[in-house]
């Protein structure tokens, strides 16, 4: 089913289930396929899941521009509107979680009961001068600068520590690795460029200081691809009241290598 984001751009959305209303926002380059370990087991348990294609990813269109924090948490905004959400709980893996903050940053709780941020891509990821826990801007750039030459080795070099699999005590296939891979080979290629660009450069603090929904940040302390002490403890700091979890063995793909202990977190959160 398609919905008309905030400029028209049509976006794919599914929804599964009756009662208390989930709404799943995906991670960068992902598509709604990712939260194949979420939504039946929370439809099971008497809830609607409701999760959609971010603009570039999986069946939704392709436009040129659009990819900032903005547009994206305006295109949720849409979607809420569209299908007239109230009291939701809204779950974002990654650069969701991000969205998810800037969503409630520009359109307030009104529609929100509640949050929850798995291993997201927040507080602020750059390095500056009132930041000196983020991340050099040129480590960035020589990233970006082989996504740009190499796209397929890219993706796959972010695999191999994805999952966090080297510590030997996830229980992910090689093939689910390579699935991750050419699930984030179906993104634009452009789109996947600008995502980066917004993921990095974008100052959330301000906004997590204002969220006045009851919260829950999930992390992993191996998590690579969104290292714990520049992301999930800061967020946590930040946000007023937030039940705070944190993995010791998960990686960033949180919610397929530990998604028996996310669901269940999840679900007491959810009955809090």
């Amino acid at each position: 089913m398609f919905f008309e984001g905030h400029d028209g751009t049509r976006l794919w959305y599914e929804e599964y289930g009756q009662g208390e209303t989930l709404v799943f926002v995906s991670s960068a380059m992902l598509p709604t396929d990712m939260w194949e370990y979420q939504i039946p087991f929370f439809v099971d348990r008497g809830f609607r899941c409701v999760t959609f294609d971010r603009r570039g990813h999986g069946r939704s269109d392709r436009p040129p521009a659009g990819y900032d924090y903005d547009s994206t948490a305006d295109d949720l905004a849409a979607l809420l509107d569209h299908l007239d959400l109230r009291r939701v709980t809204l779950v974002g893996h990654s650069m969701g979680g991000a969205e998810i903050a800037r969503y409630l940053a520009r359109h307030g709780s009104g529609r929100v009961a509640r949050a929850a941020f798995i291993a997201a891509m927040l507080p602020f990821l750059k390095l500056t001068d009132d930041n000196p826990s983020g991340l050099p801007e040129a480590a960035f750039e020589a990233s970006l600068a082989l996504l740009r030459t190499d796209r397929p080795r890219w993706m796959a070099r972010q695999a191999q520590v994805f999952f966090a699999t080297h510590l030997g005590n996830n229980d992910i296939s090689p093939l689910m690795v390579d699935f991750t891979i050419a699930q984030c080979l179906s993104c634009a290629p452009y789109a996947t460029l600008q995502v980066q660009q917004a993921i990095f450069h974008t100052d959330h603090r301000a906004g997590l200081r204002e969220i006045d929904v009851p919260t829950l940040i999930v992390h992993g302390a191996a998590d690579f691809t969104a290292p714990i002490d520049v992301t999930g403890r800061r967020t946590a700091e930040l946000i007023p009241g937030a039940v705070y979890k944190e993995y010791p063995t998960a990686g960033h793909g949180i919610y397929a290598s530990h998604h028996a202990q996310l669901n269940a977190d999840l679900l007491e959160f959810l009955k809090s």
